[in-house]
């Protein structure tokens, strides 16, 4: 029996559409609603299609979206005082640094100066750490993406065997640490892993498994587990086709659940930035 899809763009507009009432109340109730400043060094192609898109998202929802461009020569000093002038503003929610950087400049020491109360992206480390006691507010936006996705399965995740590849801080290491909230018993796959030859042999006893390499084909469809749910989070390109990290046909056919690549975890990423601002917001106002 094939696999069902998990859709993102659904769960996304379902979403988006309960966001936009609750900005509409949190107008009639401040006067004022929530702002999401995007800091960008120079420009950059790449970094352009996620601007249009969280401008895009923004807009549709009632959020107020800002783009800050800063020289393509900005330094460390300069990048850092735009976001602590964007700390100090009451007027912006929510800040996001977009990448890459230029060079010579220290993505993670930069992004540390995001204030936690604006991490829009929930990547700042007190808001990292928050994600341990699972007492956290916002979080970041793909590993929250795809707990949205195994939710929307209605399968209960509640001692279930679950298995990461990819160890990332963005992605990787915050989603297994969603996952053991929910009490999945979690194993997160990594380099090691691979280089040990084992890694298949994780992959097989997932009852849940999330693949976030961005390596085409890390994953056999012939590895996956039958009844498994598969979130495959990899983006390749492979000439004019995007694909994901797991063998997509074949893992179809023993899966109960899989995300497609793209239109998986892709369409969920900017609608919980948004659902991040939103709650930076409350807080803000609370």
């Amino acid at each position: 029996m094939k696999a069902k899809l998990i859709e993102g763009k659904p769960i996304a507009e379902k979403l988006k559409a309960e966001m936009s009432q609750d900005v509409e109340v949190l107008k009639a109730k401040y006067g004022i609603g929530p702002k999401l400043v995007a800091l960008q060094a120079g420009d950059n192609a790449a970094s352009a299609i996620y601007v249009k898109a969280q401008k895009k998202a923004a807009e549709s929802i009632g959020i107020d979206y800002e783009l800050k461009t800063l020289p393509a020569e900005s330094g460390q000093g300069e990048i850092e005082r735009a976001i602590i002038n964007a700390n100090e503003d009451d007027n912006i929610s929510g800040i996001i640094l977009q990448l890459p950087l230029p060079k010579g400049v220290d993505a993670k020491k930069t992004a540390g100066v995001i204030s936690p109360a604006k991490d829009a992206e929930g990547m700042h480390p007190q808001n990292i750490g928050k994600i341990l006691t699972g007492q956290f507010m916002i979080g970041p936006c793909t590993p929250l993406a795809v707990m949205e996705l195994l939710a929307s399965t209605g399968v209960d995740l509640y001692g279930k065997d679950a298995v990461v590849v990819g160890h990332s801080e963005i992605v990787g290491k915050p989603l297994a640490l969603m996952l053991l909230n929910k009490f999945a018993t979690t194993t997160v796959c990594h380099i090691a892993t691979g280089e040990r030859g084992v890694l298949q042999d994780h992959v097989r006893r997932a009852e849940v498994l999330v693949v976030a390499v961005g390596r085409v084909g890390i994953v056999k469809g012939e590895w996956v587990k039958d009844g498994a749910i598969v979130v495959d989070v990899g983006i390749n390109r492979v000439g004019d086709k995007v694909v994901g990290d797991v063998e997509f046909e074949s893992a179809s056919e023993r899966a109960s659940y899989i995300t497609p690549v793209p239109g998986g975890v892709g369409p969920l990423t900017t609608a919980i930035l948004m659902r991040n601002t939103i709650a930076l917001f409350k807080a803000q106002h609370t």
